[in-house]
């Protein structure tokens, strides 16, 4: 098992030769162009940015995904669907959506926080370049609307490589990655990578795959 030393070239290493917990290589940057070649490969940026001034690059595998037709709703979020009190868009707000995501409950006080100043500039200039997208979670008021939750995710392909979420009202972030689902599924299929298992996902039709076949239905999806 080793850990990778990048350089300014853009290439990772094979990620069979990582550590156990999935990280690979740490170095280089945050360039658009390094990151779509890492996600192509299955790696992504991981690292406390208060401790790391350089990006820690994982690629588990043991991978962790949602496909769009089996994602799961429980009873009581479709009741709250049907009530129609929450409007999800795409796209709308993404610097909203990624400060959100980096700040809700303090995440970024927190030891350990990863989506720092750096994190943010990258993605938000692949959204800029149209690699990133957002889904926006509203709840409409008298006077406009407020952003109640949502995520963002690298988006290739058919493929989205979801990096965060965040509620603040219960089961926003739930709405936001259903509504992803539906977002893959008008493209065509595809698949929701969540990188790592959490109770949250799971209960919503997470699943675990091998690295080789996540690299299969990768290939398949990423050009269409």
């Amino acid at each position: 098992m080793a850990v990778f030393r990048l350089d300014n070239e853009l290439w990772f290493p094979d990620p069979h030769l990582g550590e156990p917990d999935g990280l690979v290589a740490v170095g280089g940057d945050l360039s658009t162009e390094r990151l779509i070649l890492a996600y192509s490969n299955g790696f992504f940026p991981w690292f406390s940015f208060k401790d790391f001034d350089e990006p820690h690059w994982y690629c588990p595998l043991d991978r962790f995904v949602i496909f769009p037709d089996e994602i799961h709703a429980s009873r009581s979020l479709l009741k709250l669907m049907r009530k129609d009190i929450y409007v999800a868009t795409l796209n709308h707000d993404f610097d909203g959506v990624i400060q959100g995501c980096a700040t809700v409950n303090g995440r970024n006080h927190l030891n350990g926080a990863w989506l720092g100043p750096k994190m943010i500039e990258a993605y938000t200039e692949l959204h800029r370049q149209g690699y990133a997208v957002s889904i926006e979670v509203w709840e409409p008021e008298t006077e406009g609307r407020k952003l109640v939750g949502g995520l963002y995710a690298v988006a290739l392909g058919h493929v989205l490589f979801g990096e965060s979420l965040f509620s603040l009202v219960p089961s926003a972030s739930k709405l936001a990655l259903i509504a992803a689902a539906l977002f893959l599924e008008e493209k065509g299929g595809g698949f929701i990578d969540c990188q790592f298992e959490t109770p949250h996902l799971l209960s919503m039709g997470g699943r675990h795959i091998s690295y080789d076949k996540y690299m299969e239905l990768l290939n398949k999806h990423l050009y269409e």
